[in-house]
Protein backbone atom coordinates (compact mmCIF):
# COMPACT_ATOMS: atom_id res chain seq x y z
CA UNK A 1 0.00 0.00 0.00
CA UNK A 2 1.25 3.95 -0.40
CA UNK A 3 2.80 4.80 2.53
CA UNK A 4 4.11 8.99 3.11
CA UNK A 5 7.96 8.39 4.23
CA UNK A 6 8.78 12.27 4.93
CA UNK A 7 6.59 15.31 7.62
CA UNK A 8 7.08 17.30 4.14
CA UNK A 9 4.58 15.41 1.95
CA UNK A 10 2.48 14.64 4.82
CA UNK A 11 1.75 18.07 5.57
CA UNK A 12 1.11 17.97 1.79
CA UNK A 13 -1.15 15.28 2.00
CA UNK A 14 -2.51 17.68 4.90
CA UNK A 15 -3.05 21.06 2.98
CA UNK A 16 -5.28 18.37 0.10
CA UNK A 17 -7.15 17.55 3.06
CA UNK A 18 -7.87 21.18 4.15
CA UNK A 19 -8.53 21.73 0.74
CA UNK A 20 -11.12 19.06 0.20
CA UNK A 21 -12.97 19.53 3.98
CA UNK A 22 -13.29 23.19 2.98
CA UNK A 23 -14.55 22.65 -0.76
CA UNK A 24 -16.99 20.01 -0.24
CA UNK A 25 -19.76 22.38 1.12
CA UNK A 26 -19.79 23.78 -2.73
CA UNK A 27 -21.78 20.90 -3.90
CA UNK A 28 -24.17 21.29 -1.82
CA UNK A 29 -24.28 24.80 -2.22
CA UNK A 30 -24.91 23.97 -6.30
CA UNK A 31 -27.62 21.37 -5.34
CA UNK A 32 -29.14 23.82 -3.02
CA UNK A 33 -32.05 25.69 -5.79
CA UNK A 34 -34.16 22.27 -6.11
CA UNK A 35 -32.86 20.06 -3.52
CA UNK A 36 -33.20 19.95 0.20
CA UNK A 37 -30.15 19.40 1.97
CA UNK A 38 -31.29 16.52 3.14
CA UNK A 39 -31.74 14.93 0.45
CA UNK A 40 -28.15 15.55 -0.68
CA UNK A 41 -26.92 14.25 2.51
CA UNK A 42 -27.74 10.97 1.15
CA UNK A 43 -25.79 11.03 -1.91
CA UNK A 44 -22.79 12.39 -0.07
CA UNK A 45 -22.85 9.82 2.23
CA UNK A 46 -23.01 7.08 -0.64
CA UNK A 47 -20.16 8.87 -2.34
CA UNK A 48 -18.11 8.85 0.26
CA UNK A 49 -18.21 4.85 0.86
CA UNK A 50 -17.91 4.33 -2.64
CA UNK A 51 -14.70 6.06 -2.67
CA UNK A 52 -13.50 4.87 0.00
CA UNK A 53 -13.72 1.31 -1.66
CA UNK A 54 -12.01 2.86 -4.89
CA UNK A 55 -9.09 3.88 -2.45
CA UNK A 56 -8.92 1.08 -0.52
CA UNK A 57 -8.71 -1.76 -3.79
CA UNK A 58 -5.86 1.02 -5.34
CA UNK A 59 -4.04 2.91 -2.86
CA UNK A 60 -4.57 0.42 0.31
CA UNK A 61 -3.51 -2.30 -1.60
CA UNK A 62 -0.75 -1.95 -4.05
CA UNK A 63 3.12 -2.20 -3.50
CA UNK A 64 4.61 -4.12 -1.22
CA UNK A 65 4.58 -2.31 2.04
CA UNK A 66 2.04 -2.68 4.41
CA UNK A 67 -0.77 -5.35 4.30
CA UNK A 68 -3.44 -4.79 1.60
CA UNK A 69 -7.04 -4.02 2.41
CA UNK A 70 -8.76 -7.76 2.45
CA UNK A 71 -5.92 -9.43 4.43
CA UNK A 72 -5.84 -5.91 6.72
CA UNK A 73 -9.66 -6.16 7.45
CA UNK A 74 -9.89 -9.99 7.91
CA UNK A 75 -7.14 -9.34 11.08
CA UNK A 76 -8.77 -6.39 12.59
CA UNK A 77 -9.86 -6.69 16.19
CA UNK A 78 -13.64 -6.20 16.59
CA UNK A 79 -13.10 -3.42 19.45
CA UNK A 80 -11.04 -1.82 16.90
CA UNK A 81 -13.19 -2.06 14.50
CA UNK A 82 -16.36 -1.19 16.32
CA UNK A 83 -14.62 2.24 17.55
CA UNK A 84 -13.65 3.30 14.25
CA UNK A 85 -17.87 2.88 13.84
CA UNK A 86 -18.34 5.24 16.48
CA UNK A 87 -16.24 7.76 14.90
CA UNK A 88 -18.14 7.39 11.93
CA UNK A 89 -21.61 8.04 14.02
CA UNK A 90 -20.36 10.59 15.77
CA UNK A 91 -18.72 12.52 12.51
CA UNK A 92 -22.42 11.79 11.04
CA UNK A 93 -24.39 13.23 13.94
CA UNK A 94 -22.03 16.42 13.77
CA UNK A 95 -21.70 17.07 10.00
CA UNK A 96 -25.48 16.37 9.26
CA UNK A 97 -26.28 19.42 12.04
CA UNK A 98 -23.07 20.82 9.99
CA UNK A 99 -24.93 20.69 6.78
CA UNK A 100 -28.00 21.94 8.21
CA UNK A 101 -26.08 25.42 9.04
CA UNK A 102 -24.41 25.83 6.02
CA UNK A 103 -28.11 25.86 4.29
CA UNK A 104 -28.97 28.04 6.84
CA UNK A 105 -26.07 30.56 7.25
CA UNK A 106 -23.91 29.75 4.49
CA UNK A 107 -20.44 28.37 4.02
CA UNK A 108 -18.51 31.52 4.76
CA UNK A 109 -20.17 31.00 8.57
CA UNK A 110 -20.38 27.67 9.24
CA UNK A 111 -17.47 26.23 8.38
CA UNK A 112 -15.59 29.19 10.29
CA UNK A 113 -17.52 28.84 13.48
CA UNK A 114 -18.15 24.97 13.31
CA UNK A 115 -15.18 23.56 12.15
CA UNK A 116 -12.90 25.84 13.81
CA UNK A 117 -14.81 24.93 17.76
CA UNK A 118 -14.02 21.15 16.21
CA UNK A 119 -10.19 22.22 15.43
CA UNK A 120 -9.80 23.71 18.77
CA UNK A 121 -11.02 20.60 20.66
CA UNK A 122 -10.17 18.15 18.46
CA UNK A 123 -6.47 19.07 18.49
CA UNK A 124 -6.33 18.74 22.52
CA UNK A 125 -8.12 15.42 22.42
CA UNK A 126 -6.19 13.78 19.87
CA UNK A 127 -2.76 15.00 21.36
CA UNK A 128 -4.01 14.16 24.73
CA UNK A 129 -4.66 10.41 22.68
CA UNK A 130 -1.58 10.47 20.90
CA UNK A 131 1.09 12.75 21.40
CA UNK A 132 3.31 14.02 18.97
CA UNK A 133 4.77 17.46 18.42
CA UNK A 134 5.82 20.73 20.19
CA UNK A 135 2.98 21.21 22.46
CA UNK A 136 3.40 25.01 22.77
CA UNK A 137 4.23 25.59 19.39
CA UNK A 138 0.74 23.93 18.35
CA UNK A 139 -1.18 25.49 20.77
CA UNK A 140 -0.04 28.72 20.13
CA UNK A 141 -1.43 28.12 16.91
CA UNK A 142 -4.70 26.70 17.77
CA UNK A 143 -5.16 29.83 20.50
CA UNK A 144 -4.77 32.21 17.08
CA UNK A 145 -7.05 29.85 15.45
CA UNK A 146 -9.70 30.29 18.31
CA UNK A 147 -9.01 34.62 17.65
CA UNK A 148 -10.16 34.19 14.10
CA UNK A 149 -12.87 32.32 15.13
CA UNK A 150 -14.13 35.26 16.99
CA UNK A 151 -13.58 37.68 14.23
CA UNK A 152 -15.33 35.81 12.00
CA UNK A 153 -18.43 35.21 14.49
CA UNK A 154 -18.13 39.19 14.83
CA UNK A 155 -18.39 39.47 11.24
CA UNK A 156 -21.16 37.03 10.70
CA UNK A 157 -23.36 38.52 13.61
CA UNK A 158 -23.07 42.13 11.63
CA UNK A 159 -24.79 40.79 8.80
CA UNK A 160 -26.94 38.31 10.06
CA UNK A 161 -28.84 40.96 11.83
CA UNK A 162 -29.93 42.36 8.21
CA UNK A 163 -30.25 38.65 6.73
CA UNK A 164 -33.22 36.37 6.89
CA UNK A 165 -34.79 35.53 9.79
CA UNK A 166 -33.34 32.01 11.82
CA UNK A 167 -30.10 32.89 10.25
CA UNK A 168 -29.23 32.76 14.22
CA UNK A 169 -29.82 29.41 14.04
CA UNK A 170 -27.70 28.52 12.01
CA UNK A 171 -24.78 30.00 13.88
CA UNK A 172 -25.88 28.17 17.26
CA UNK A 173 -25.97 24.66 14.90
CA UNK A 174 -22.55 24.86 13.66
CA UNK A 175 -21.36 25.39 17.17
CA UNK A 176 -23.13 22.26 18.30
CA UNK A 177 -21.72 20.40 15.09
CA UNK A 178 -18.03 21.44 15.99
CA UNK A 179 -18.20 20.01 19.53
CA UNK A 180 -19.41 16.60 18.21
CA UNK A 181 -17.18 16.71 15.48
CA UNK A 182 -14.27 17.35 17.74
CA UNK A 183 -14.43 13.47 19.21
CA UNK A 184 -14.97 11.59 15.99
CA UNK A 185 -11.35 11.64 14.74
CA UNK A 186 -9.86 10.25 18.18
CA UNK A 187 -11.66 6.77 18.14
CA UNK A 188 -10.76 6.39 14.31
CA UNK A 189 -6.76 6.88 15.41
CA UNK A 190 -7.07 4.55 18.13
CA UNK A 191 -7.49 1.73 16.03
CA UNK A 192 -4.44 2.50 13.91
CA UNK A 193 -0.94 2.14 14.58
CA UNK A 194 -0.04 5.28 14.09
CA UNK A 195 3.98 4.79 14.77
CA UNK A 196 4.11 1.82 11.93
CA UNK A 197 1.91 1.65 8.91
CA UNK A 198 4.43 -0.15 7.35
CA UNK A 199 3.93 -3.68 9.70
CA UNK A 200 0.98 -2.69 12.24
CA UNK A 201 0.28 -4.23 15.09
CA UNK A 202 -1.60 -7.57 15.11
CA UNK A 203 -5.21 -6.40 15.28
CA UNK A 204 -4.69 -2.75 14.39
CA UNK A 205 -5.91 -1.59 11.28
CA UNK A 206 -4.53 0.45 8.18
CA UNK A 207 -5.58 4.55 7.15
CA UNK A 208 -7.12 2.51 3.83
CA UNK A 209 -9.66 -0.36 6.45
CA UNK A 210 -10.07 2.96 8.39
CA UNK A 211 -11.74 4.82 6.35
CA UNK A 212 -13.73 2.11 4.53
CA UNK A 213 -15.03 1.22 8.16
CA UNK A 214 -15.51 4.60 9.33
CA UNK A 215 -17.75 5.09 6.36
CA UNK A 216 -19.81 2.36 6.36
CA UNK A 217 -20.20 4.06 10.24
CA UNK A 218 -21.85 6.96 8.57
CA UNK A 219 -23.66 4.97 6.30
CA UNK A 220 -25.53 2.99 9.01
CA UNK A 221 -26.18 6.39 11.09
CA UNK A 222 -27.68 7.89 8.40
CA UNK A 223 -30.58 5.28 8.33
CA UNK A 224 -31.47 7.07 11.66
CA UNK A 225 -30.26 10.78 11.75
CA UNK A 226 -30.98 11.87 8.36
CA UNK A 227 -33.88 9.78 8.53
CA UNK A 228 -35.34 11.63 11.74
CA UNK A 229 -33.97 15.18 10.15
CA UNK A 230 -36.15 14.27 6.58
CA UNK A 231 -39.23 13.99 8.88
CA UNK A 232 -38.67 16.98 11.05
CA UNK A 233 -36.08 19.28 9.53
CA UNK A 234 -34.24 22.46 11.04
CA UNK A 235 -36.22 24.53 8.58
CA UNK A 236 -39.01 23.76 6.15
CA UNK A 237 -41.28 21.28 5.38
CA UNK A 238 -40.42 17.40 5.77
CA UNK A 239 -39.30 15.73 2.83
CA UNK A 240 -39.86 12.16 2.14
CA UNK A 241 -38.08 8.78 0.40
CA UNK A 242 -39.93 9.29 -2.60
CA UNK A 243 -38.70 13.19 -3.26
CA UNK A 244 -34.52 11.69 -3.31
CA UNK A 245 -35.65 8.83 -5.66
CA UNK A 246 -37.77 11.62 -8.16
CA UNK A 247 -33.86 13.62 -8.32
CA UNK A 248 -32.45 13.52 -11.40
CA UNK A 249 -29.33 11.54 -12.79
CA UNK A 250 -27.30 14.70 -12.41
CA UNK A 251 -28.67 15.66 -8.98
CA UNK A 252 -27.65 12.94 -7.21
CA UNK A 253 -24.13 12.81 -8.90
CA UNK A 254 -23.72 16.35 -7.35
CA UNK A 255 -24.69 15.05 -4.14
CA UNK A 256 -21.68 11.65 -4.93
CA UNK A 257 -19.13 14.22 -5.71
CA UNK A 258 -19.18 15.84 -2.60
CA UNK A 259 -18.42 12.41 -0.56
CA UNK A 260 -16.25 11.86 -3.38
CA UNK A 261 -14.22 14.72 -2.61
CA UNK A 262 -14.94 15.03 1.26
CA UNK A 263 -13.42 11.49 1.80
CA UNK A 264 -10.18 11.60 -0.33
CA UNK A 265 -9.22 14.62 2.12
CA UNK A 266 -10.26 12.10 5.14
CA UNK A 267 -8.37 9.46 3.75
CA UNK A 268 -5.30 11.58 3.30
CA UNK A 269 -5.46 13.15 6.53
CA UNK A 270 -5.18 8.89 8.02
CA UNK A 271 -2.30 8.27 5.93
CA UNK A 272 -0.71 11.42 6.75
CA UNK A 273 -1.41 10.60 10.63
CA UNK A 274 1.43 8.41 10.35
CA UNK A 275 3.97 10.52 10.19
CA UNK A 276 2.67 14.08 11.43
CA UNK A 277 0.95 12.59 14.12
CA UNK A 278 -2.80 12.64 14.72
CA UNK A 279 -3.10 15.93 16.81
CA UNK A 280 -0.92 17.69 13.83
CA UNK A 281 -2.76 15.92 11.02
CA UNK A 282 -5.92 16.72 12.28
CA UNK A 283 -5.38 20.67 13.02
CA UNK A 284 -3.95 20.88 9.34
CA UNK A 285 -6.93 19.36 7.94
CA UNK A 286 -9.43 21.58 10.07
CA UNK A 287 -7.31 24.39 8.77
CA UNK A 288 -10.93 23.78 5.89
CA UNK A 289 -12.87 26.72 7.47
CA UNK A 290 -9.97 28.98 5.43
CA UNK A 291 -10.84 27.72 2.28
CA UNK A 292 -15.22 27.29 2.78
CA UNK A 293 -14.75 31.17 3.84
CA UNK A 294 -12.79 32.23 0.76
CA UNK A 295 -15.69 30.47 -1.19
CA UNK A 296 -18.16 31.60 0.93
CA UNK A 297 -16.95 35.29 0.91
CA UNK A 298 -15.53 35.72 -2.97
CA UNK A 299 -17.34 32.93 -4.98
CA UNK A 300 -20.74 33.19 -3.27
CA UNK A 301 -20.99 36.54 -2.04
CA UNK A 302 -22.33 35.00 1.44
CA UNK A 303 -21.46 39.03 2.89
CA UNK A 304 -22.49 40.63 0.44
CA UNK A 305 -23.94 44.38 1.54
CA UNK A 306 -21.58 44.04 4.79
CA UNK A 307 -19.53 47.55 6.25
CA UNK A 308 -16.06 48.53 6.03
CA UNK A 309 -15.59 46.62 9.60
CA UNK A 310 -17.09 43.70 8.76
CA UNK A 311 -14.80 43.31 6.14
CA UNK A 312 -11.96 44.45 8.28
CA UNK A 313 -12.93 41.66 10.33
CA UNK A 314 -12.78 39.08 7.86
CA UNK A 315 -9.08 40.30 6.79
CA UNK A 316 -8.24 39.79 10.46
CA UNK A 317 -9.92 35.97 10.46
CA UNK A 318 -7.72 35.44 7.09
CA UNK A 319 -4.52 36.62 8.13
CA UNK A 320 -5.25 35.26 11.91
CA UNK A 321 -5.94 31.53 10.27
CA UNK A 322 -3.04 31.53 8.37
CA UNK A 323 -0.63 32.43 11.22
CA UNK A 324 -2.07 30.09 13.16
CA UNK A 325 -1.96 27.07 10.82
CA UNK A 326 1.68 28.07 10.18
CA UNK A 327 2.49 27.09 13.83
CA UNK A 328 0.40 24.12 13.78
CA UNK A 329 3.27 22.86 10.92
CA UNK A 330 5.92 24.14 12.71
CA UNK A 331 5.24 22.34 15.65
CA UNK A 332 5.97 18.95 13.60
CA UNK A 333 9.30 20.10 12.90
Amino acid sequence: MFIIESYLVAVIFCFITMLCWGSWGNTQKMAAGNWRYELFYWDYVIGMLLFALFLAFTMGSIGSEGRPFLQDLAQAEWAGLGSIILGGVIFNASNILLSASVSIAGLAVAFPLGVGIALVLGTIVNYIGAPKGDPLTLFIGVALIVVAIVCNGLASGRVQKEKKEGASKGIWLALLAGTLMAFFYRFVAAAMDLDNFAAPATGKVTPYTAIVIFTVGVLLSNFVFNTLVMRHPFVGEPVSYKQYFAGSFKTHLVGVLGGSIWCLGTAFSYIASGKAGAAISYALGQGAPLIAAIWGVFIWKEFKGGDKKTFALLTAMFVIYIAGLSFIIAAGN
